[in-house]
């Protein structure tokens, strides 16, 4: 790839992941180029996509000398060999969340991605939503004070079962692999790695075989961080709550940057991701509303390019997708178990990450200073 060539894209997997959000995203970031699809539905694609090649074996896709890099959004259990392999082939690779089925599986991958040199990203998309980087900025203003209490809802009303593979039985199904990642992650970048993990999981709905309910409690030395996510709440819930000893915020509607892409606004036309729900802050006397800043999930895709020129970081490196693992695989066995859990990483691997999302912080706030 020269200087001012585009980064050629291949995305496996043209469901809703795929079509919903990489596709769009990918096409409206300048730099690349949407070069290849892996889909066994030919017709769908080209009537979103018509240049861009389709490959029907997704092994192929994720080899295929047509891609620099390949983005795999395909059902969970794929992720991990389809990784495996474009890694092996040379290529750089971003994994839809969840990274892998399991903590030894982020391992091997994130070993994997070094041994080669490398990028392996992880499709965080919504550390790049409105509602979360507004309750962000309030945080970190300090005007909250020290936080005790945090909560992060993803709750919907979809009291039927639909017949799509994240609601079947089967290796990285139900609502805690499909939304525990986005909710867990938000909280990791916020607060840092808890000291243990308290988890229930429940299946509520007529017909359900995996868990659709999860309430889980990421425990800090004094803070507690809520995740919670359910299927059967009609009046919807406050997406984040968030209490110091210096005041509230409560963001109460989501980022719309889904609404959006789903009604067919192209990423980065007027009124992409701006967000008309205010944060409201309740002080000791006082209450008043904050703007919330917009959204835009392209900022995921621009970083990656970026860091694959050498001009910046890795937006979600393999550190960070390694101790998310870890959550993720201790709420589930906390789940099991009914009681609280630390995480499974070693002493190496919590630095690796602290470091990298200090370096994070680091880096925005000098962007930020700078502009």
């Amino acid at each position: 790839m020269s200087e001012t060539a585009p980064l050629r894209v291949a995305l496996i997997g043209y469901g809703f992941a795929g079509k919903t959000f990489h596709a769009p995203l990918i096409a409206a970031t300048p730099g690349l180029e949407l070069a290849l699809i892996g889909s066994s539905d030919a017709a769908k694609v080209g009537a979103d996509f018509p240049a861009a090649a389709v490959v029907a074996d997704p092994l192929q896709a994720a080899v295929d000398p047509r891609a620099d890099l390949i983005v795999i959004a395909t059902p969970n259990h794929s992720h991990a060999p389809l990784a495996r392999a474009a890694l092996a082939a040379g290529k750089h690779v971003v994994v839809d969340k969840p990274f892998t089925l399991d903590l030894a599986q982020a391992r091997e991958l994130a070993a994997l991605a070094q041994r080669h040199g490398r990028l392996l990203s992880v499709f965080q998309n919504r550390r790049w939503d409105s509602d979360y980087l507004g309750v962000k900025q309030a945080i970190e203003s300090g005007r909250l004070g020290a936080i005790a209490h945090f909560e992060s809802h993803i709750d919907r009303f979809r009291p039927q079962v639909r017949e799509r593979w994240r609601e079947q039985a089967g290796p990285g199904t139900g609502v805690w692999w499909d939304l525990g990642p986005h909710l867990a992650d938000q909280a990791l970048q916020l607060f840092g790695l808890p000291e243990r993990v308290f988890a229930s999981l429940a299946v509520q709905r007529d017909g359900a075989v995996v868990a659709d309910w999860a309430h889980v409690v990421l425990e800090y030395p004094r803070l507690r961080a809520i995740l919670h996510a359910g299927m059967l709440a009609a009046g919807g819930a406050r997406r984040f709550v968030v209490h110091g000893d210096a005041g509230s915020v409560v963001k109460v509607q989501a980022d719309p940057q889904e609404a959006q892409l789903l009604a067919g606004l192209i990423p980065g036309a007027p009124g992409w991701g701006e967000d008309s729900d205010p944060l409201q802050w309740f002080g000791p006397a006082e209450a008043r509303h904050w703007p919330t800043p917009a959204g835009d999930q392209r900022r995921f895709y621009a970083a990656v390019r970026d860091a694959v020129a050498g001009r910046a970081d890795n937006p979600v490196p393999p550190e960070q997708a390694v101790a998310l693992m870890a959550v993720l695989e201790a709420a589930a066995e906390s789940a099991a178990q009914g009681r609280a859990l630390p995480l499974a990483l070693s002493q190496s691997e919590r630095e690796a990450a602290d470091e990298a999302r200090l370096r994070r912080a680091h880096l925005r706030s000098f962007s930020l200073a700078q502009s």
